[in-house]
């Protein structure tokens, strides 16, 4: 009695966790790069950049038109409006003095009825004229500060358009690939750098479209790497996509490792075995021993009638049909 587990046979590759091709936003000549395959990298570490003159110049515009529109180089003209609502106020306070003169003299039969009308409509304009310079400092100063917050978020926007010419790292990892050098075109559709974390990877097995329906998050998956001969890692599977690859009729399953390799690299290929369930006693015998997978020859010639259960790629398990001490031989010998 002995020991069986069923799985599914998937072949696939190692991905390294947080991987990422990186794009640039815009299009243009590259003209430095600024790391090499395999620096260490962190968030917002500069990757490459791309010649960005006219995006340069247009910074250099906005933040000429924001120091042009702030309020601060602008108090000139507050001060002048100021100053003209300062006169406007001494002039309607004079002619608001002269008319309460007037109508003292007029109550005393002194002066003409047309001098009084002139000085009421000398005070009636002195008074529009202070209203409307009033007026006009408040339209001046809302007209300013519209126009330095304008400018200003022009700025910020000249500065992030030429960030875009500037590649940077989203994640803390390494630099596996570099795809361009400096001097080549380059648009918003071209792949310039594969980056990931060094530290955690994950397995993409291709799974058949005969299996997939036996696999689901969290069995054991028993892991063998070409560079590491006569060793087996363990993963557990996290994710079974739901759309199958048409072309290869294979669905993609990813796992996580729990027993991971000292060293390891993205795109390594691995063989792989998701357990599907497992038996601790169970009577094993040979695939090679079975006829049509229900029927096995003892010593003596006799054919018995099987039942079998669980399998993996050299043993099967006899659930019923044969004892512990029944002698077999193979087919056709």
């Amino acid at each position: 009695m002995s020991s069986i587990s069923e799985s599914v046979y998937a072949a696939g590759t190692v991905k390294s966790g947080q991987q990422y091709q990186a794009f640039a936003k815009v299009g243009g000549i590259i003209r430095e790069v600024q790391v090499r395959e395999g620096d260490s990298v962190k968030v917002g570490t500069p990757l490459l950049a791309i010649a960005s003159e006219v995006s340069q110049l247009n910074q250099e515009n906005a933040a000429l038109a924001a120091r042009n529109a702030d309020i601060r180089a602008n108090q000139s003209q507050l001060r002048e409006a100021q100053a003209q609502i300062a006169l406007q106020r001494r002039t309607m306070q004079n002619d608001l003095l002269q008319l309460t003169r007037q109508r003292r003299l007029w109550q005393q039969a002194i002066g003409t009825r047309q001098t009084l009308e002139q000085r009421e409509l000398a005070y009636e304009q002195s008074k529009t004229a202070y209203e409307s310079a009033l007026l006009r400092y408040q339209n001046l100063k809302k007209e300013l500060a519209f126009a330095a917050a304008q400018t200003r978020k022009n700025l910020q926007i000249a500065q992030q358009q030429a960030g875009d010419f500037i590649l940077r790292s989203k994640i803390n990892g390494v630099v596996y690939k570099l795809y361009q050098e400096p001097g080549e075109a380059i648009t918003p559709q071209t792949p310039l750098a594969l980056l990931g974390d060094a530290q955690q990877f994950v397995l993409e097995l291709q799974v058949d479209e005969s299996d997939i329906v036996k696999i689901k998050p969290g069995q054991k998956v028993l892991v063998t790497l070409d560079a590491y001969p006569g060793q087996v890692f363990t993963a557990r599977v996290t994710t079974v996509s739901p759309m199958m690859n048409t072309s290869s009729r294979t669905f993609l399953v990813e796992a996580d490792f729990t027993k991971q390799p000292p060293v390891l690299y993205p795109f390594v290929s691995v063989e792989a075995n998701i357990v599907l369930q497992t038996k601790a006693r169970a009577l094993l015998i040979p695939r090679r021993l079975l006829v049509n997978d229900s029927t096995v020859l003892k010593s003596d010639g006799q054919a018995v009638r099987i039942k079998i259960g669980l399998r993996d790629y050299q043993m099967v398990e006899v659930v019923a049909g044969l004892t512990p001490d029944d002698e077999l031989q193979a087919p056709g010998s």
